[in-house]
């Protein structure tokens, strides 16, 4: 069968109008954000600078919580592609982990887009609740995603469960065992809490630096942070044991013996 017949069929004239007038739309409401913070996103607002009609506009985004939540999801996307962005453009001869690398790029994308950072991370929006498995949620499992292949690469799946961490109490284990797969829950319970203290980590300093709290560090911030990466790095790392050797059944056998007085 010729490859012609495969291949869908072009987007009609109205089809590339709507995709164009929702693109517009949405970089509008970017720049807004930008301008004003996401707390002042106003529909109003946005139709006038395009020389539209809220109700025109409604013709695209019924509401404005549908408008948020394209946005949002968008933030994600976009922040999850500076992210693999560094991790593919790092130097090959670079010393530096990539999960630092990758670090890096979720740190210089929030400094260079606070507001739509904030969006994503700072107070919540009166009245908004992103839909539960929504595309934002999607958008956050790839970001997420990323993170979990840079930190665990290289590790199997037996030595991630041997992870030396404190003991997880049985609810919180079962808690993470029920995790969806698409999400965290292909992690065993150990290493899923490692993963969240490290995103802990990370995106504290980020915040605290977006929101002006480091500003007293100067210069000095990126040293700061790479360094503060570096050794989470480490201690996550030594956490890991190197190979992991089950009991030969005999020794599973032995009852344990007190030990001497």
């Amino acid at each position: 069968m010729p490859a012609e017949e495969n291949a869908p069929a072009p987007p009609t004239l109205r089809q590339r109008r709507r995709a164009a007038a929702i693109q517009e739309i949405l970089d509008a409401a970017e720049r807004h954000i930008t301008d004003n913070g996401p707390a002042a996103l106003s529909l109003r607002a946005i139709a006038r600078s395009l020389g539209m009609t809220v109700q025109a506009l409604y013709y695209y985004f019924p509401s404005r919580e549908t408008l948020l939540t394209v946005l949002v999801a968008k933030g994600y996307d976009d922040l999850a592609a500076a992210v693999q962005n560094a991790v593919d453009t790092a130097a090959e001869d670079s010393a530096l982990p990539r999960l630092v690398v990758a670090a890096e790029g979720y740190r210089r994308w929030a400094i260079a887009n606070p507001e739509r950072f904030k969006l994503l991370y700072g107070t919540p929006l009166r009245d908004y609740a992103a839909p539960a498995g929504g595309p934002t949620t999607e958008a956050v499992r790839r970001l997420s995603g990323v993170f979990q292949r840079e930190l665990f690469d290289g590790f199997t799946a037996a030595q991630l469960a041997a992870v030396d961490t404190l003991v997880l109490s049985p609810g919180l284990r079962a808690h993470l065992e029920q995790l969806p797969q698409s999400g965290l829950g292909d992690l065993p319970p150990p290493a899923t809490s490692l993963l969240l203290s490290a995103w802990g980590n990370l995106h504290g300093l980020v915040v605290l630096e977006v929101f002006g709290h480091t500003s007293f560090l100067g210069d000095h911030q990126d040293e700061i942070f790479r360094t503060a990466m570096l050794n989470m790095l480490g201690d996550i790392h030594r956490r890991i044991p190197v190979q992991v050797t089950k009991p030969r059944a005999a020794d599973r056998m032995k009852p344990r013996l007190p030990p001497p007085p």
